[in-house]
């Protein structure tokens, strides 16, 4: 696992990427978009991976298709994956709510309910099937550990151990062939990522990053993550598309 500029120090612009094919994760979030918009830029092809796992803020899943077809993505899957099965989570079970209007202090510690038990690593062994079946080099997903530290299975150390796993788990890595895990995002501050993807020609404005959206998809504005995107927009100094006004009236 490895973080922006240790990649970018080994896959400089334009010199030794473009043969190399890659499979991201792409929710359809801000963080996605920004590491697929990335990826995207050092030369990697690119097919990308959503999940249908039963999430209410399944306007996601619309933010993907627009994501993808922006960076010109054209093999994109849609997988079904239905963990609202399980429930246990406020993001896959109606009978838990999604907290609003939390401070960013305290959205910072614990484990927050809108925690989906298990679910990257249900997304990154379905996108490992995927990139042996698309002869893939690398898998790409946006993971951020400064954000989302209450997040177990956003940490790097859950990342390294996965692909540990899955050097052992595939014939590809068992032929020595081993995927790389590309985590450009992993440290870097909510700020920092939508610097770089504005700086990339990124348009935010087909991103979704609210868990407990309006009609049409419209931000919240208050749950947890509408609060840290906004104040990451804030501190880069830029204007969060998404939530023009005028783009909902």
């Amino acid at each position: 696992m490895e973080s922006a500029d240790t990649i970018a120090a080994r896959h400089p612009a334009g010199q030794g990427t473009g043969a190399r094919s890659a499979v991201v994760l792409l929710s359809g979030g801000l963080d996605s978009a920004t590491a697929a918009a990335w990826a995207a830029s050092r030369g990697l092809r690119l097919a990308a991976l959503s999940i249908d796992y039963g999430q209410r803020h399944r306007v996601e899943l619309e933010a993907a298709r627009d994501v993808a077809r922006s960076l010109g993505i054209t093999d994109h899957v849609v997988v079904q994956v239905d963990l609202a099965a399980f429930g246990g989570s406020a993001l896959v079970d109606e009978a838990i709510p999604v907290p609003h209007d939390r401070s960013e202090a305290v959205i910072a510690h614990g484990i927050p309910v809108t925690y989906v038990p298990a679910r990257n690593t249900v997304f990154l062994s379905l996108a490992l099937a995927m990139a042996e079946t698309r002869a893939a080099e690398a898998i790409v997903l946006g993971i951020n550990a400064v954000d989302y530290s209450g997040y177990p299975d956003c940490r790097p150390e859950y990342l390294a151990a996965f692909a540990r796993l899955a050097t052992l788990a595939t014939k590809a890595g068992i032929e020595g062939r081993p995927l790389d895990f590309l985590a450009p995002l992993v440290d870097l501050p909510k700020e920092s990522i939508i610097r770089l993807g504005l700086s990339l020609g990124l348009d935010y404005g087909l991103t979704t990053s609210c868990y407990d959206p309006g009609p049409r998809g419209r931000p919240c504005g208050t749950c947890d993550s509408c609060v840290i995107r906004a104040a990451g927009f804030a501190s880069a100094g830029a204007v969060d598309p998404r939530r023009d006004p005028a783009r909902w009236a």
